[in-house]
């Protein structure tokens, strides 16, 4: 059961949240999407969310400011949260304005408000869930686009949440979070989602 929910989460880790939103929609969308936009958007994204936190974080670890992948510490967790900002800032300014997709601009722009909170939080040394900030903003992303599109996903919806239970049960039973950490994780991901909605639902 350990070695399981440890799988869990690395499969659901939060660095893969932002690539993963990018392809379902290009996967849901009804919209018609160019070859052109679809690969403008998808491989910059693919780079700048996964391949250079990991090389980030290989640096990292190197210096030695962090020690794990899962980054325990309060004090570690706040330079990974600085690079993800700025990474997603990046997309958000650079990427997605040259092939423009209204559904992913306020998708990351919700990542980014999420990371602020989760990092603001550490300043008060509180350390939510980064891996439920993740999943609640995919999930809430997913839904939101079904009502958009209104088309029926419900499949993915609750594989989603059947995830959300796995996630939440693997970080306490890990003992990486406790149940407030993990709950108000999962809110700052999904609110901060939320709140985009109004602009282009």
């Amino acid at each position: 059961m350990g070695f399981f929910l440890k799988l869990v989460s690395y499969i659901f880790h939060p660095l893969l949240i932002p690539f993963a939103g990018t392809i379902a929609y290009f996967m849901v969308t009804p919209k018609y999407s160019p070859l052109e936009v679809q690969s403008g958007n998808v491989l910059p994204i693919f780079i700048l969310t996964i391949i250079i936190p990991i090389i980030s974080f290989l640096i990292l670890k190197n210096l030695g400011i962090v020690n794990s992948v899962f980054i325990p510490n309060i004090k570690e967790r706040r330079y990974p949260l600085y690079i993800s900002i700025a990474l997603l800032l990046m997309v958000l300014v650079k990427v997605i304005p040259n092939n423009y997709t209204a559904e992913l601009y306020y998708y990351f722009l919700g990542l980014i408000a999420a990371t602020m909170s989760a990092l603001l939080l550490l300043f008060l040394d509180f350390k939510s869930s980064i891996h439920m900030m993740g999943i609640g903003s995919l999930l809430m992303f997913m839904v939101s686009l079904s009502i958009h599109f209104e088309i029926n996903i419900s499949l993915i919806i609750s594989l989603l949440t059947l995830a959300t239970g796995l996630i939440a049960s693997s970080r306490i039973y890990l003992k990486a979070h406790n149940k407030y950490e993990v709950i108000i994780g999962f809110l700052i991901g999904s609110v901060s989602q939320l709140l985009t909605v109004k602009f282009w639902l």
